[in-house]
């Protein structure tokens, strides 16, 4: 199984010319089973959602629909993304999609709101889990602020790999590259984490994007400060050992989390 992170600079409130400049980068990677874009990665982290947010059919998500069954891989990013309530009430939802070649897709409604910046105010928070099988692995999606929170992440042998998608901003981007470590380290998993690069209105940010694995080791890295993209192959017979000798996750605390499949 090989993971490409791509790390990018969002032109804001632009979809159409950041799948674009998007679909350019694909073009020029090599054979991969997954690729992951970084959050919200159409538009820029919008906190105020309104005349950004995409519908639920999308031109982005018609795109990586397409995008998966050109490649043969399944594509991975996070949308904002406007779903309306049974009585016409705009709802809005920081969405991250996994998307198969047989245009199939899942996605997860990231949980923790960053109530910081006010992103609580105008979204409404996931309240599921979400786990994706693909060729052999199981990925648990997560979104950005949910590194944070280590209960919400925790690995009841029921996946193998986390993908964080985030808009981290450049003063916590040692707070983003430490949790990624910890998080593959106690839960004995990799960790795929896709940061964007750039300016938005609000931020700056520098990337930090990483394949992590089991032990907490980089397994690929993209350049500070630059778009850039970096590949690494996971070993499921490597974990499967590890677990096996070291069986850390038989010793965890059981706490009961909702988890949608």
């Amino acid at each position: 199984m090989k993971i490409t992170i791509l790390q990018r600079d969002i032109v804001w409130a632009s979809p159409a010319e950041n799948v674009r400049r998007a679909d350019m980068a694909i073009a020029r990677l090599p054979k991969t089973d997954l690729i992951v874009l970084p959050e919200m990665f159409s538009t820029g982290f919008a906190t105020e959602p309104e005349g950004i947010a995409e519908s639920e059919d999308s031109e982005t998500l018609a795109w990586m629909r397409r995008t998966a069954r050109l490649c043969d891989c399944a594509i991975a990013g996070s949308i904002a993304v406007r779903s309306d309530s049974e009585d016409g009430a705009p709802r809005y939802f920081n969405r991250f999609y996994f998307v198969k070649p047989d245009g199939s897709e899942i996605h997860y409604d990231k949980h923790h709101l960053f109530t910081y910046s006010g992103e609580h105010l105008r979204y409404t928070a996931g309240q599921q889990r979400v786990i994706v099988e693909w060729r052999g692995v199981r990925f648990l999606l997560m979104v950005c602020y949910d590194l944070r929170f280590p209960l919400w992440s925790r690995n009841h042998e029921d996946y193998d790999c986390t993908l964080y998608v985030a808009s981290w901003p450049t003063p916590r981007v040692n707070a983003w590259s430490a949790l990624l470590r910890a998080r593959a380290i106690e839960n004995q998993c990799y960790v795929a984490g896709v940061n964007r690069v750039g300016t938005d209105p609000n931020c700056e940010y520098c990337g930090g994007s990483a394949i992590i694995d089991p032990y907490g080791r980089d397994l690929a890295v993209c350049t500070m400060n630059e778009e850039d993209a970096a590949t690494a192959e996971i070993d499921m017979e490597a974990l499967s050992a590890f677990r096996q000798k070291f069986p850390v996750l038989k010793d965890r605390d059981e706490l009961t989390i909702n988890v949608s499949r």
